[in-house]
């Protein structure tokens, strides 16, 4: 989804991150509607009660996703995957105010040098675009609040609702049904000359669109399952293994000039992703 994010926000140059956002959101909820209609799922009503519950933790998604979307069209793929980093230092700091949970010394080891590599990957990044870089470290913030809230929001959302429990799917219509009407706010305050970018008079600009809608989807579902199951420090790291193919097929695809320098600590990144994990695993 990053990979075609980025195709869409650059190879199209869309200038809407927050448009891309709303049409995502109006793909997923129109998928789960349809899933649901044919029987395939099963989603809770969605009453006031529950919406005043999940309000909140849906604004940090809408900032999560917004936030994400800008970083992505100043910033190369494999610069925003690895200070994405930044984001499990917050988590695993949230986790100890938050939850009481601490953490062992190589999980400590390894997110110093998860942060020691996003800084001298900024250094030496020869694409270096301080606006992009902003939007990124906000993000680290709103993607670590949300998986924080979230996680809390989760057990007090199910005495909300009508059978008491609260599955994936129904989670993820509310995240999206609600960020519709967010979004168009936004997109009023912010890009009210979206109608009139060239990218939406290209076809092909509407297949990649719509497929990265796809797969927000997907990700919605299968993050918010995997969140229930694990931690949000667990959730944030245990997919630094995907970050290895995806910061290359960045490179190669989007043709981002670099050094040897920034390789080295991109994939010094990347190694201290894999070494929490491990960690992770092993406490």
């Amino acid at each position: 989804m990053i990979l075609l994010n980025k195709t869409v926000l650059s190879g199209y140059g869309l200038k809407g991150g927050i448009a891309l956002m709303f049409y995502q959101n109006v793909i997923s909820v129109l998928l789960v509607v349809l899933l649901e209609f044919s029987g395939a799922i099963v989603t809770e009503p969605v009453t006031w009660r529950l919406v005043k519950v999940w309000f909140p933790v849906n604004c940090l998604f809408v900032g999560m996703l917004v936030t994400s979307t800008y970083s992505l069209k100043f910033m190369n793929v494999a610069m925003v995957t690895i200070l994405k980093n930044v984001t499990n230092l917050i988590t695993a700091c949230g986790e100890i105010y938050f939850f009481n949970k601490h953490h062992s010394n190589k999980v400590w080891a390894s997110l110093l040098l998860m942060v020691t590599s996003a800084i001298s990957g900024g250094i030496t990044d020869l694409s270096f675009h301080a606006v992009g870089y902003a939007w990124q470290i906000v993000n680290c913030f709103c993607t670590s609040a949300y998986s924080l809230r979230l996680r809390k929001v989760m057990d007090l959302a199910k005495q909300k609702t009508v059978s008491g429990t609260l599955n994936e799917f129904s989670m993820v219509l509310l995240n999206n049904l609600l960020s519709i009407p967010l979004g168009f706010i936004l997109i009023l305050i912010f890009e009210r000359d979206i109608f009139s970018m060239p990218a939406l008079r290209i076809p092909m600009f509407w297949v990649v669109a719509t497929m990265s809608g796809v797969l927000g989807l997907a990700i919605s579902f299968t993050s918010m399952w995997f969140l229930h199951q694990t931690s949000p420090t667990t959730h944030s790291l245990v997919g630094s293994l995907n970050k290895i193919p995806l910061s290359l097929a960045g490179i190669m695809i989007f043709k981002v000039p670099t050094s040897v320098p920034n390789m080295f600590s991109i994939f010094f990144g990347l190694f201290a992703g894999v070494m929490f994990a491990k960690a992770k695993m092993s406490g």
